[in-house]
């Protein structure tokens, strides 16, 4: 499985059922076609870099899921229907190198030893 985030703007006069029924439709894509959901953030309103059909303001939520080419196509064909949304960007994150360091556990430092200690000493002689 492929790790990806999606990011859409929904209309910023959305009631709160509005808005639990936009991001339940996503949920629901991601666990019908067997992804894994990690995270759901609502980034609040925000201003627009310009107006979307006629609105300066949009909602922004963010998504981070596992899943395959089937679901992103579901998913981003059900926000395309949806009149609620104003925009969406899906990003494949799988291969992206500061992703993976992030996620990588953080290991203990190797202990100095006298070789790397000279190195060191003499590395810096040498730059000044």
């Amino acid at each position: 499985m492929r790790k990806y985030e999606t990011i859409f703007i929904l209309q910023p006069e959305l009631s709160e059922d509005d808005i639990k029924s936009v991001t339940a439709k996503a949920q629901d894509v991601i666990s019908t076609y067997k992804g894994e959901c990690f995270r759901m953030d609502d980034w609040g309103i925000r201003k627009l870099a310009y107006p979307i059909k006629k609105s300066a303001r949009g909602r922004y939520y963010y998504l981070r899921f596992d899943g395959d080419s089937a679901l992103i196509a579901e998913l981003e064909r059900r926000l395309r229907l949806d009149d609620k949304v104003l925009r969406y960007q899906s990003v494949n994150i799988t291969d992206l190198p500061e992703r993976a360091a992030a996620e990588k556990k953080v290991e203990a430092p190797e202990a100095v030893t006298e070789e790397t200690a000279e190195e060191t000493t003499a590395a810096e002689e040498a730059a000044e």
